[in-house]
């Protein structure tokens, strides 16, 4: 699922903070000026702050002040820092002309203002543009990127990307068309496969997007932009031309390469914020509802299977990412081994694990999977971000490593606490392909609305206890 921003919602932590600087020189301006007081007890000087805060978040989205910020150096951040107030300042006089009220305002106090301002900002502004990069590079949350061309042209595109105080994206690999490169090394960059390879190189690693820069060659090219697309992997293709019929298209900059995007999903910010802001209210609610269950059926789990109360899992989430999940353990301490010898009666035809009367569930995990307790603590998984209430079921590792190549679209969104086929019949689904049908669909057409659906179907299956697994 791919996510385009505007450069103002990208960067709506330099604008609040643009705004608490311009307050900040606003106070400041004013008791130099009057010798103490506070510019928030007068009618007019609380007018002035409201003008002031209005245009300087109008010229931010107007003017695009945000647009590229941290790739700039202290030149240019000086630069943009004083065309900014220039135009906020103009606007401010054009407001007192209009209103006839220049006369009541100190033009000292004015100046100072715009003096102090230019200061304050363009010190936050570097000071945050400096703690974003290293906090953004020692946390791996960028989305990593895959770089595939042909021999005559990687070094020079390694390098325009490379070439860059700070990106939004980071460089898993790349792969060379024509050449048998691989375990090699390009400008620092990793030669992870040769191109025949690189389906199933993309299958079985994380990877979020690829930039492919095509020098002929278009048919081959265009199978793997398709499987790419198919597997919910973003692809950025550096050529005007278009290989067929593709979905969600958008032309934009990645890097210094005009590209063609395309991917299963296109998301918009707005979505995304609320999908989140549901995921956080949801979770905390969820958590207080997990601390009751602790006190209520944790001891009982521990008198009907001396163990711990809850069941720890590596699973694999968004594009391959691996997490830790959490569950009330309803199964007996040796349940993993035992499955090895289960496996035979297994009822779901592919890479998922369920039987009838599973010999290693204890009597209360009987109950409290019935009830879907079992599920309450992944609310904190949630609350940190591994998750989200609705998506797709993350696999485990096993299972993963197992995927086939279409398999893959059901990892291009955070894995979900419930999701479309979930409230489709749990149980009575038993062919991991139309589980996969499902996800898929959920993906492609996805929207807030179908989550609150979703939702709402969960209550209904949880409560009336049908399908659980």
């Amino acid at each position: 699922m791919y996510k385009r921003k505007a450069a103002w919602l990208k960067h709506l932590d330099f604008m609040l903070l643009d705004v608490i600087c311009l307050l900040l020189a606003y106070t400041l301006s004013y008791l130099t000026r009057h010798n103490g007081g506070s510019p928030f007890e007068d009618f007019l000087y609380q007018q002035m702050c409201m003008i002031l805060v209005i245009m300087s978040i109008m010229v931010g989205v107007l003017f695009e002040s945000y647009k590229d910020i941290l790739q700039r150096g202290y030149y240019k951040e000086f630069r943009s820092v004083f065309i900014h107030l220039i135009i906020v300042a103009g606007g401010v006089l054009a407001y007192m002309f209009f209103v006839k009220e220049s006369a009541s305002y100190s033009r000292i106090a004015y100046m100072q203002l715009f003096v102090f301002s230019g200061v304050f900002i363009f010190a936050e502004r570097i000071i945050w543009k400096s703690i974003i990069r290293k906090r953004v590079g020692k946390s791996g949350i960028l989305p990593r990127v895959l770089v595939v061309t042909d021999k005559t042209s990687i070094e020079s595109c390694l390098r325009s990307l490379l070439d860059k105080k700070y990106t939004d994206y980071r460089l898993a690999g790349c792969v060379v068309y024509g050449s048998e490169l691989a375990g090699t090394v390009i400008c620092g960059v990793p030669v992870v496969c040769n191109f025949e390879d690189i389906i199933p190189y993309a299958r079985k690693n994380i990877l979020d997007e690829v930039l492919i820069q095509p020098i002929g060659h278009e048919e081959e090219y265009g199978n793997i932009i398709q499987e790419f697309i198919g597997m919910g992997i973003t692809v950025h293709i550096g050529i005007s031309k278009i290989f067929g019929v593709l979905p969600n298209k958008t032309t934009g900059k990645f890097g210094d390469y005009a590209v063609l995007t395309s991917s299963i999903q296109k998301a918009r910010i707005r979505q995304l914020f609320l999908k989140r802001v549901m995921d956080i209210a949801g979770s905390f609610v969820g958590l207080c509802i997990t601390g009751v269950a602790v006190i209520v059926v944790g001891p009982i789990i521990k008198i009907q299977s001396p163990g711990p109360i809850f069941f720890s899992q590596i699973r694999v989430g968004r594009n391959g990412r691996r997490f830790r999940i959490y569950k009330f353990r309803s199964m007996y301490t040796d349940a993993e081994e035992r499955k090895k010898e289960l496996m035979v009666q297994n009822k779901m035809q592919g890479f998922m694990f369920k039987m009838d009367d599973d010999p290693r569930i204890t009597p209360i995990g009987k109950f409290i999977r019935k009830t879907s307790i079992d599920e309450l603590p992944q609310f904190w998984n949630i609350l940190k971000g591994d998750m989200s209430l609705v998506g797709t079921r993350p696999p485990t590792v096993d299972e993963f490593e197992q995927y086939e190549t279409h398999h893959r679209v059901r990892l291009s969104i955070k894995p979900g606490l419930t999701g479309l086929w979930q409230v489709s019949g749990r149980s009575d689904i038993v062919d991991f392909e139309e589980v996969v049908k499902l996800d898929e669909q959920y993906i492609r057409e996805w929207d807030i609305g179908i989550d609150m659906k979703i939702l709402w179907q969960t209550v209904l299956v949880v409560f009336g206890g049908k399908g659980s697994i």
